[in-house]
């Protein structure tokens, strides 16, 4: 074997050693050395191409425990984080998530995520249920304070009503009522519709 090759497979091998083991530093100081073993081959190594299998564990390498993924670098990792809890619907997490944001510039971004969780959960809320008791809807809607809630039901949901310590969705319900789906129209209509287009086809 080829003194570079050999370079090129042992530096591979500690490379891949330093990245099981967590050791990013060394990791990474690896890789930008292997980096640079690699441009002076005109095309990949040998040891690459018998074992197909070697650029393929530098990627999934590579990709496995990146930087960022450090635990002393938490900030491109929480969005992902974020977008799971909200796709898995573990809202409580999302909105728990706003008092440990890793750094200042998040909090706005929070603010405005907090809102579409609200949202998702109100509009949920309402095509569930009638009413909520102002506790209940202070809980599902994952407010602190019964004050809170009222403000937001104050500038998100006007049509929504409170009385006798209720909170009543079925205003709401009424503004926007159901249209019945005319089914015995489209049975009827449907064969014929049909035999249009075999005509035209």
């Amino acid at each position: 074997m080829k003194p570079k090759l050999a370079e090129v497979s042992q530096l591979f091998e500690r490379f891949k050693a330093a990245l099981v083991r967590n050791d990013f530093d060394t990791s990474t100081n690896l890789l930008s050395q292997l980096k640079v073993l690699l441009t002076e081959f005109r095309s990949l190594p040998p040891l690459f191409e018998e074992t197909p299998n070697a650029i393929h564990e530098l990627t999934i390498a590579s990709k496995l425990k990146p930087y960022y993924t450090d635990a002393r670098n938490r900030l491109p990792s929480s969005p992902q984080e974020y977008q799971i809890s909200f796709m898995e619907g573990a809202y409580n997490r999302v909105l728990s998530a706003r008092q440990t944001v890793p750094h200042d510039t998040y909090v706005y971004f929070m603010d405005l995520l907090a809102k579409t969780v609200r949202d998702e959960i109100a509009g949920c809320s309402e095509k569930a249920y009638d009413y909520f008791s102002i506790s209940d809807a202070r809980q599902v809607l994952l407010f602190s304070s019964d004050q809170e809630l009222l403000e937001y039901i104050k500038e998100e949901h006007p049509d929504w009503e409170i009385k006798n310590g209720l909170v009543f969705f079925q205003k709401a319900k009424e503004s926007a009522p159901c249209r019945e789906i005319p089914s015995l129209q489209l049975i009827n209509e449907t064969p014929s519709s049909a035999r249009e287009l075999e005509r035209i086809v």
